[in-house]
C-alpha cells in the first residue's frame, strides 16, 4: 500500500509562555504544500523501516522512527497481530521545519489502516496522530488549518486560490527542542499569552486569496531563535527578499527558508536566485494548499 503525505509551512507561528509540563502553547496557521513523503507498507514477518531519497541517511530506522511508531499504534488500536515493513521515500527536508517525520507518521497511519483493513475512523486516526506528535494531525488532514494547544488541535481555515512557494533547504538540520530552548533563552520572562487577533490580517488574506497580503502577514516567533543557532540563514532570507518575494520566513523551527512568490514562474525565479547565490544545499518549489495523507495505490 502506497500513501503520500505533504510537508507544511507555518504561515504564522506564535509561541506562548512555557507551561508546567515543559511544552509551549502555540497558535499557528499551517498550509500543506506539494512537497511529499511517500510510505510503502508491505506485509512482513517483523516490523521494520527503510528509507530512500534526499537525506535518507539521516532518517532513524530503529524504534524511534515516527512512522514505525505509527504502525505499532494502529496495530495496538485495531488488535492486529500482523507486522509490516515501511519504506519511506523522502521528499520533505529532514529536520527542516516542514514536518517530514510527521508526514511519514500520517502516511503510515493511513497505509497500515488500509493494508490491514482495520476500518479505523478518521477520528481514531486523528487521536493516534495527536499521540505521536504535534504536527502529525495536520499532516493527516492537510489543506490549511489553524493549530492550537501544541499545534494538534485543528480548525480548518477558509482559503481561496493557490499560493506558490520556493524553499531554500539546508542539509544541516535544526533540532526543534534546541530551537525552543534558544527561544526560552532569548525571550523575556513575561512572554505574553497568545492572542488570536494577531493573525486576523493573515486569515483575511487567505480568504481573499491575496498573495501579497499573505506575504506581508507571514510570521514566526521562533525565527530569531533559529537565526541565533544558525546565523547563515540570514543569507537565504535576504536573497529571497532581493528576488522580490512577497514574504519570506523561516519555516517552523527551521532551517528551511520559505519564500512566497507572485506566481509559479516567479517561484522558479526565486529558486534560481537561491541556487545562483549558493545559499542552499537544495532548492524546492511547491504550491499550496494540498490535501493531507492519501492512498496513492495498492502495491
Amino acid at each position: 500500500m502506497r500513501v503520500r503525505a505533504p510537508g507544511k509551512v507555518n504561515l504564522s507561528l506564535r509561541v506562548g509562555p512555557r507551561a508546567r509540563d515543559g511544552y509551549h502553547p502555540v497558535s499557528t496557521v499551517f498550509q500543506a504544500v506539494s512537497v511529499y513523503e511517500e510510505v510503502v507498507a508491505t506485509p512482513a514477518e517483523v516490523f521494520g523501516v527503510s528509507a530512500s531519497g534526499p537525506q535518507s541517511e539521516a532518517v532513524p530506522t530503529d524504534d524511534s522512527n515516527l512512522a514505525l511508531r505509527a504502525a505499532h499504534a494502529v496495530a495496538r488500536r485495531a488488535g492486529v497481530d500482523d507486522a509490516v515493513h515501511l519504506h519511506l521515500v523522502k521528499g520533505v527536508p529532514v529536520a527542516g521545519g516542514m514536518a517530514g517525520g510527521s508526514a511519514d507518521a500520517a502516511a503510515a497511519l493511513v497505509a497500515c489502516d488500509a493494508l490491514w483493513g482495520t476500518g479505523l475512523s478518521r477520528d481514531d486516526l486523528l487521536e493516534l496522530a495527536a499521540e505521536l506528535g504535534s504536527d502529525v494531525p495536520f499532516s493527516l488532514v492537510g489543506h490549511t488549518a489553524v493549530g492550537q494547544g501544541r499545534g494538534h488541535l485543528l480548525t480548518p481555515a477558509l482559503s481561496r486560490g493557490e499560493f506558490h512557494w520556493a524553499f531554500a533547504v539546508q542539509d544541516r538540520g535544526l533540532s526543534t527542542a534546541a530551537v525552543y530552548a534558544a527561544y526560552d533563552d532569548l525571550a523575556h520572562p513575561d512572554v505574553e499569552p497568545l492572542d488570536d487577533e494577531h493573525d486576523v490580517p493573515l486569515m483575511q488574506a487567505l480568504l481573499a486569496g491575496d498573495a501579497a497580503a499573505l506575504g506581508a502577514a507571514l510570521h514566526n516567533d521562533l525565527e530569531t531563535a533559529a537565526l541565533e543557532l544558525d546565523p547563515g540563514l540570514t543569507e537565504p532570507l535576504a536573497i529571497a527578499t532581493d528576488a522580490g518575494a512577497l514574504g519570506v520566513v523561516v519555516s517552523g523551527s527551521g532551517p528551511t527558508v520559505a519564500a512566497l512568490a507572485r506566481s509559479r514562474k516567479h517561484a522558479l525565479a526565486v529558486a534560481a536566485a537561491f541556487t545562483a547565490s549558493g545559499v542552499a544545499d537544495r532548492v524546492l518549489t511547491a504550491t499550496g494548499p494540498v490535501a493531507g495523507a492519501r492512498v496513492v495505490a495498492g502495491e
